[in-house]
């Protein structure tokens, strides 16, 4: 009998630390989508300054264009576990903020880039 509970005890202790270290995982995955998400943003505004000399007003525009510069989900402001933001637009300033949906579940950094193109974390 004491051995079932020994067996049963190990099982839950590798249990316990099999799910922190997947939910670890899946917190980086998304931190790293995020920054790739603001990279591609950053390439989409400066691409679209180049065509229309200004940076778009929101993250909407930006997928509503003819060929669109991003996806529908990046537009919609929600991807991957965060929420994208575009604040301070105009035609020489932007600054496009990604926050994790639930902190320290989805993620666990704030990330933001601006018209420096510098990727950067808040």
């Amino acid at each position: 009998m004491l051995e079932i509970i020994i067996v049963a005890s190990i099982i839950c202790l590798l249990a316990g630390l099999s799910i922190v270290m997947y939910l670890n995982a899946y917190i980086s995955g998304n931190e790293s989508a995020a920054q790739s998400a603001l990279h591609v943003m950053r390439t989409a505004m400066e691409k679209y300054r180049g065509v229309y000399f200004t940076y778009p007003l929101d993250l909407a525009t930006l997928g509503s264009q003819d060929p669109p510069y991003i996806d529908t989900a990046l537009a919609g402001g929600t991807r991957g576990g965060y929420n994208y933001v575009l604040t301070n637009a105009s035609p020489n300033t932007y600054t496009v903020t990604a926050t994790p949906v639930t902190v320290n579940i989805t993620g666990k950094r704030t990330f933001f880039v601006d018209e420096t193109g510098v990727i950067q974390e808040s």
